[in-house]
């Protein structure tokens, strides 16, 4: 597996939280203490610390060796005291830490959960832009900090891009961005709508969603400088006269060079999903999942349905002629679908967004609050 390079020090600070953790549990097998790690405390982490420093092979790897005050200072810096750490939802301890990240290279994923702390670890993929002949290597780390999960990456994804049918405006570069993510979101009082100034979603690659574009019949060349939202006729980047230049990942850069998805990645779920539908492939501002496009209906597996529908009545001024698809303000919510107006629905009990193969393609508004991490501006 490709090594991610330059490992923040909130990582670090993470991975010695970690094997505080796994120190004590380590502690507990040796003496069949009945404590559980709902329950820790200092003295059950001094007491793990020392088993660990008698027998360190019991670890997968161990390329640091904390004393009792850098457990317990990267507990303090996590905001989580030893005594509050929830081992059931701590998906880093499931398994053994591993020597290096995921290789996520062109992945299917598979997990439902709408916790993104059950998504908790590193990542890595060595990807080609295509058209330039390059080779760019993709890093994702999601940590858990109480309730909430951070997501940092370079934002380079986990599959080949720039193909030969794509026409980016700028080179694809490694932008770093950072992520929080709610592990518990809740409904707003009402729905709020998606902006400019902010991404909407990220993938679990590491690749921002940003589905409104910058370009309205007539204000400049249409492709840029339409910042405000009021007004009419805003082009779909996925609308069929398209010329955005996305790639078959309907993906393209920004003028910094950060890659991001306008609708469907054409990554991480497929057509082929498992007894339950599509996993869940990223997570929305407001915190809750994005799935791909298959649910369990009650008797069957198949894609969930938009409820927006193509206008009827001919474009009131404006570039006129009857809605195609090519502006936003063709469709209009019917609820002839699945989905509500955010373009999402609960499923045994979880709220997610679903990629869709029309309009609004992942989601509409927000169900739930937006968190700041996702600004653009920061």
């Amino acid at each position: 597996m490709t090594e991610v390079k330059n490992m923040s020090e909130q990582r670090t600070r993470t991975a010695l939280a970690l094997y505080a953790i796994a120190a004590f549990f380590v502690g507990c097998d040796q003496d069949n203490s009945p404590h559980n790690g709902a329950n820790a405390t200092h003295d059950d982490i001094d007491q793990a610390s020392e088993s660990r420093d008698a027998d360190p092979d019991m670890f997968v790897t161990d390329p640091i060796d904390p004393g009792e005050s850098d457990m317990r200072s990267a507990l303090q810096d996590m905001h989580v005291e030893p005594g509050e750490v929830d081992m059931a939802n701590t998906p880093d301890m499931k398994e053994p830490v591993q020597d290096g990240p995921v290789d996520l290279r062109d992945a299917i994923l598979s997990d439902r959960s709408g916790d993104c702390a059950d998504y908790a670890n590193m990542y890595a993929s060595t990807v080609s832009d295509v058209q330039r002949g390059m080779m760019f290597t993709g890093n994702v780390t999601i940590d858990v900090m109480n309730d909430v999960c951070v997501l940092s990456s370079n934002t380079i994804p986990n599959h080949d891009f720039n193909d030969p049918s794509a026409r980016f405006a700028h080179d694809v570069a490694e932008i770093d961005k950072s992520f929080t993510i709610r592990r518990a979101p809740s409904f707003a009082a009402r729905p709020s709508e998606l902006e400019l100034s902010s991404y909407d979603a990220v993938m679990l690659n590491g690749v921002p969603v940003d589905l409104l574009s910058a370009g309205c019949f007539g204000v400049g060349d249409g492709r840029i400088g339409c910042g405000d939202l009021s007004t009419p006729y805003r082009y779909d980047p996925m609308g069929p006269m398209s010329f955005f230049g996305t790639d078959r990942h309907n993906a393209h850069t920004q003028p910094d060079g950060t890659y991001h998805y306008h609708g469907d990645p054409g990554t991480l779920f497929d057509d082929q999903p498992g007894e339950a539908g599509s996993p869940v492939i990223g997570f929305a501002a407001d915190g809750f999942p994005v799935y791909g496009s298959y649910f369990f209906d009650g008797e069957r597996v198949r894609e969930a349905i938009s409820g927006y529908t193509l206008k009827t009545n001919a474009r009131a001024g404006g570039p006129g002629g009857m809605p195609d698809g090519t502006f936003n303000d063709d469709y209009e919510f019917t609820g002839a679908g699945d989905l509500d107006e955010c373009n999402g629905m609960t499923v045994n009990g979880q709220y997610g967004y679903y990629v869709t193969s029309s309009y609004p393609w992942v989601l509409k508004c927000f169900k739930g609050t937006p968190h700041p991490s996702f600004s653009k501006r920061r």
